[in-house]
């Protein structure tokens, strides 16, 4: 009796592949996922899509995802040139892919460069620099309150989904822009 070889999983090329073709995966629920899930979205990088939104005066956010029954957010955190982000605290996990220039944080001994991927814990206070005098851009997925403290340790503000939505939406009715209902998981 022949035993048959299972296909090798990854990437193919589009020779190995026959043809790019999209596959009719049987479902048993089908009419259900149909009904009840997104079937994702997608932000271009054109700047009507999300916008550059002031946070400081050497700094900018550029929203992507707002997910607020997981008070869930994505974003790329732009300063400008050298500079700090205040000292903060994470009640939700953090993961973060630098993408231009580079950042720290005064409290830990490691740099993020381009293509590094760091993951913050809730609980620790830190303070994000960056060096750099062009600055740095990191793409953030955040989850749960973050806390902003001032040089006193004391409370200055806990910004959420909802925080990040108000300073999104609120930008964009300030200077027309549409809200862009693809950023709402």
């Amino acid at each position: 009796m022949a035993t048959q070889e299972k296909p090798k999983l990854g990437a193919k090329t589009a020779a190995e592949a026959g043809a790019f073709r999209i596959v009719n995966v049987p479902e048993t629920y089908k009419h259900v996922i149909d009904e009840y899930v997104r079937p994702g979205s997608y932000v271009s990088t054109d700047e009507t899509e999300s916008p550059w939104v002031p946070f400081g005066d050497n700094a900018a956010i550029r929203h992507l995802a707002f997910d607020v029954r997981n008070n869930v957010y994505a974003n790329v955190l732009w300063i400008k040139s050298a500079g700090v982000i205040g000292t903060h605290k994470h009640r939700g996990m953090v993961w973060a892919i630098g993408l231009e220039g580079s950042f720290r944080y005064l409290e830990y001994d490691w740099v993020c460069r381009p293509g590094d991927f760091i993951t913050e814990f809730p609980g620790h206070a830190h303070t994000l620099v960056t060096d750099e005098p062009d600055g740095m851009k990191a793409f953030f997925w955040m989850q749960g309150a973050n806390e902003f403290y001032d040089e006193n340790g004391e409370h200055v503000e806990t910004l959420d989904v909802w925080w990040f939505i108000n300073h999104y939406e609120s930008h964009c009715k300030e200077h027309g822009i549409p809200i862009n209902r693809q950023l709402y998981l």
